[in-house]
């Protein structure tokens, strides 16, 4: 079981969160609050929580704030960040001051689950649309000499066809649609495929795939 707290100071917004959160079985929302001053005044009520969503934008005490809060006191919290800014410099500061998670609120239902999901198993997420254009900038900037070792990983049928759909940019649902399988099993694939590779979210994960010649 996955227990956190949501911080989000618009009211629809958390309220959508909530019930999504709600409806998954491994989830359980300890708390609700508009700003980081109420996350911390619940976590020193002796609320005990996994890992904290948080808007990156919120009054009184922000989200970069809270993170630097929540790394002194508790740091075996894991911290995830939603906000409606992609600049890389606002996911740059966030993975700085500890934050484990960067997710825009543009994702996906299917996406937020297996983000959650994954950070808590001890990985580290960016969302897939930051992760594009991350992967973008990245192909211009990189050498792209590729380590031969990695070629000898042993990749099944399925997850070469997960991967390719992953760097298209489809969601769990999507491709649950299209391979006819059901969407956990879509999410197994998804992270046999990070494991395997060694890669810490889907921008390195589409890398590898790129720059070893799976996706071209």
């Amino acid at each position: 079981m996955i227990n956190l707290i949501l911080a989000e100071d618009h009211n629809i917004v958390r309220n959508g969160i909530s019930l999504l959160l709600g409806a998954d079985k491994e989830i359980r929302i300890k708390g609700e609050a508009v700003n980081g001053i109420e996350v911390l005044r619940m976590l020193a009520e002796g609320i005990e929580v996994d890992m904290i969503l948080a808007d990156i934008n919120m009054p009184e005490m922000d989200g970069i704030a809270l993170i630097r809060e929540i790394k002194i006191h508790n740091p075996e919290i894991k911290i995830v960040m939603l906000s409606m800014l992609d600049n890389e410099k606002y996911l740059s500061q966030a993975f700085s001051e500890g934050a484990s998670g960067y997710l825009l609120k543009s994702v996906s239902a299917d996406e937020l689950l297996f983000a959650i999901k994954h950070v808590h198993s001890g990985g580290k997420y960016v969302c897939s649309e930051l992760s594009v254009q991350l992967l973008d900038k990245l192909m211009h900037t990189v050498n792209p000499a590729f380590d031969k070792s990695h070629q000898d990983i042993d990749f099944s049928m399925r997850e070469i066809e997960v991967l390719h759909l992953i760097a298209e940019g489809l969601t769990n649902n999507e491709m649950s649609d299209k391979l006819y399988v059901s969407k956990r099993t879509i999410e197994g694939h998804r992270q046999s495929l990070i494991e395997k590779t060694g890669s810490r979210n889907t921008a390195a994960l589409i890398r590898f795939a790129v720059l070893s010649g799976i996706v071209q």
